[in-house]
Order: structure tokens, then sequence, then C-alpha cells
């Protein structure tokens, strides 16, 4: 469990050492979001921590197929993403349900972000950076910025008084972030992270080289992984890990 401490020794520094959350909340804005920014973190802690998975958008975008069903698309991403979770060992995984590629900000999503956290009340939240330079797809953003107000909305009692006590999150952890503060160590999970992402094959086209056919694609892929998280654990003790800009609310 974390230190009760944590809250007031992370505030405001960087710090290196890997966190052992009991309850943590994953928010990714698409199926696959959370394994591509967090799944060897979540991995890691699956065995003494209660993991929660949100995806927010329904994945209906997620192919280079013109003649794609969306309808047969959206219940494979499902089926995907619940076989991934398990590998996880994320305990409960919720779909919002939004449409891929047309999430849009608003006090609504925030609320309903808010209400997540004071359900799962999380020592640990997770999510996309929203203010990661550049970032193309509008779902990361609209996630990010819902995610995060959503945690302020969370801790402060006058927000949304019907959704029951505030909760106040120790960290929030972001990925895909400019400039990370935070390494968590993915050493002994790699292959957890690989093996969940592969559970998406639908997204094997646009996201992983094709890993989905086996053979040398799949392992073109596993060694791009490996090569990111080496590379993520530069200045750290770990020899791979995941960054992320660590924010104590």
């Amino acid at each position: 469990m974390m230190a009760t401490n944590l809250y007031s020794e992370l505030r405001g520094s960087d710090d290196d050492r890997s966190l052992s959350p009991a309850r943590a909340l994953a928010i990714g804005a698409h199926p696959d979001d959370i394994e591509f920014g967090a799944g060897g973190t979540l991995a890691g802690w699956a065995a003494n921590c209660d993991i929660a998975g949100v995806i927010v958008t329904d994945g209906s975008k997620g192919s280079w197929n013109p003649d794609e069903s969306q309808e047969e698309l959206v219940e494979a991403r499902k089926v995907e993403a619940r076989a991934a979770a398990n590998r996880l060992g994320i305990a409960t995984l919720v779909f919002l349900g939004e449409i891929d590629g047309e999430l849009e900000y608003t006090t609504a999503l925030r609320k309903r972000v808010s209400q997540l956290i004071r359900q799962h009340r999380p020592d640990v939240v997770l999510s996309h950076d929203p203010w990661q330079r550049y970032q193309l797809h509008p779902d990361h953003r609209a996630t990010g910025w819902a995610v995060i107000d959503g945690v302020v909305s969370a801790r402060d009692p006058l927000f949304y008084p019907d959704q029951g006590p505030a909760h106040r999150p120790e960290a929030v952890l972001l990925w895909s972030a400019d400039e990370p503060n935070h390494a968590e160590d993915i050493s002994t999970t790699i292959d957890v992270k690989i093996a969940a992402l592969l559970e998406h094959s639908s997204q094997g086209e646009t996201t992983m080289g094709d890993a989905q056919l086996g053979g040398e694609p799949q392992t073109a892929f596993r060694n791009k992984m490996v090569q990111r998280a080496t590379e993520s654990a530069a200045g750290t003790p770990y020899e791979m890990a995941e960054q992320f800009r660590l924010i104590t609310p």
C-alpha cells in the first residue's frame, strides 16, 4: 500500500521510486491506450492492487479499411479490451461508449470522471497527458483534460455533492508526457505488456506493424517495445521503464 505520507513526500518533487498503490484507476481514450501508456506498470502492481480501467470511446474508427463494419469493430474491440485487461490484472473494466474520434471535452464528461474517481477511490489515477505538445488525436487531448479536471472535482466536496464523499488521489500519473518526472519499473512485466497489446488484434495493422500476423512482424513489434522501455529507463535504476508526469493533486 502507498505510505500515508506519500502525498506530502511527492508534492512538488521529482521521484523515481516505483509506487505501490492499493487502488488504481487507469483512464484511456481508446481500447489499447492503457496498455501502451501504462500496461507494464499496472501488471507490476496487480498482485497487490485493485485496478479499474476506463475506456472512454467505443473504438469505432480504429481501422484503415473503409469497408469495415463499425458495429462489428466496436464489439471486437470490447472483447479484445477485456482479454487485455485480464492479462494485466485489471479487475474492473468500464466502457463509457463515447463515439471514437468525436470526443469533446465537456463539463458532463468531467462529471463522469469525477463520479468514477469517487466510486473507485483510487490512490493513483493514470491517463493521457493533456499538455503533450503536438498531440494530434482529439480524443487523447479531451480525455486528458477531463481526467485532470475530474480529479479536481472529485477531491473538492462542493463539486457534485450528489456523487457522495469527496476523494483526493495521492498521485496522478500522465503517460506520453513531454516532461516526465517519474519512472515505473517494468523490467519484469514487459512481456505481459506486450501480450496484452497483442490481444488487440484488430489494431495490428494500425498500431503494431501487423504484429497480429506473428512471425517477423511480431518480433519487430516486440523489439520496438523493448527498445522503447529500455530508453525510458535511462537515468533510472531500472532495466526497462514506463515514464510519466507525476502530479500530486
